[in-house]
């Protein structure tokens, strides 16, 4: 059975893959996971702002007071609070590059263009295979449109990719007018990958305190509906390396997503519940169902049920949302 598979050209044996999460903080334990058999693993991502954070502080220490950008820079996390800063995370990239062979891919999030570039260049010097854009942005400004908002996004992935010669993915949301069309110019500008999806952390309240807060909670299988969903629509209609993200947590998950398109499935809470055992199961699994199903290689699988492939291309558009609206009767 042939579960090979080519994203972001790499060529990996098979499609899981750690997503950006605690499990690459520590050497030994990507290690772990590339002797369980982890196809290739995402750093958390380091943001924008830490970034711009260090620059500023540097820059106070040097030519101002130490408190002179304080509270412009309150609402980061304290440093000892931050898996790594912009300096750490180059030389805990180099190290873990050093210690596995499986490929390991930077994650940066953020949401303009400037500071990328550069930062950008010194992860591919210390040995990022890929790197993977995080495109997290909450448009508040009524004065500043969507096409505005995309443009930006644009613009900051062909300097990232103008910048580098190791392959670069983004990592999406999918509150978009018309994502098909993002998609496509993203595409356009350089991108190698599409990754679908990025999870929003919404915010609650504490009504005690009169405090925002946000939770950390790991997926559940039924965010990976949206995810075949745009993984259908968006993969018969926009070449390029496609990554589901959210939702996998069970071989026949990863079914549907390669089904739907999917190159790779990236995982987080299946390897954070389940640790490295948790790669084996999944690569057995899925060759188990491919091997009762009659398939020889994963690629004959792929996108047999996409938009243009699937028996009924409206159930991935309105026709399904309609017809449960319009079928549902109270039990």
């Amino acid at each position: 059975m042939d579960l090979s598979t080519e994203y972001l050209g790499l060529c990996l044996p098979h499609p899981f893959v750690a997503g950006a999460s605690s499990v690459g903080d520590e050497v030994d334990r990507v290690r772990r996971f590339a002797d369980a058999g982890i196809a290739a693993v995402v750093l958390r991502s380091l943001f924008e702002e830490q970034i711009h954070h260090e620059a500023d502080a540097h820059h106070a220490a040097a030519f101002g007071h130490a408190d002179a950008h304080g509270e412009a820079s309150s609402y980061l996390p304290e440093v000892d609070g931050c898996a790594f800063g912009p300096d750490e995370y180059l030389a805990h990239l180099a190290a873990v590059k050093r210690a596995v062979a499986i490929p390991v891919v930077a994650s940066l999030n953020g949401c303009t263009e400037a500071g990328w570039v550069d930062y950008a260049r010194r992860l591919a010097d210390a040995g990022a295979d890929a790197i993977e854009l995080n495109l997290w942005h909450v448009a508040t400004d009524p004065r500043v449109s969507g096409a505005e908002v995309e443009d930006l996004a644009v613009a900051t992935v062909q300097s990232v990719v103008g910048a580098v010669r190791i392959p670069v993915a983004v990592k999406l949301t999918a509150s978009h007018a018309s994502l098909p069309h993002f998609a496509a110019r993203l595409v356009a500008a350089g991108a190698r990958g599409l990754v679908l999806f990025n999870r929003a952390y919404e915010p609650d309240l504490d009504v005690e305190a009169l405090e925002v807060k946000t939770h950390m909670e790991w997926s559940s299988q039924a965010e990976l509906r949206s995810r075949l969903r745009w993984l259908a629509i968006l993969s018969g209609q926009v070449p390029t390396g496609y990554a589901a993200s959210g939702g996998v947590h069970r071989p026949l998950d990863a079914v549907k997503a390669v089904m739907c398109g999917a190159h790779v499935l990236q995982l987080v809470a299946a390897v954070l519940r389940g640790g490295p055992s948790a790669v084996g199961q999944m690569v057995a699994g899925l060759r188990d169902w491919l091997l009762t199903h009659g398939y020889t290689s994963l690629a004959q699988l792929r996108g047999s049920m996409d938009w243009h492939r699937a028996p009924d291309p409206r159930a991935f558009e309105r026709g399904s949302y309609m017809r449960l609206l319009q079928t549902h009767r109270m039990t």
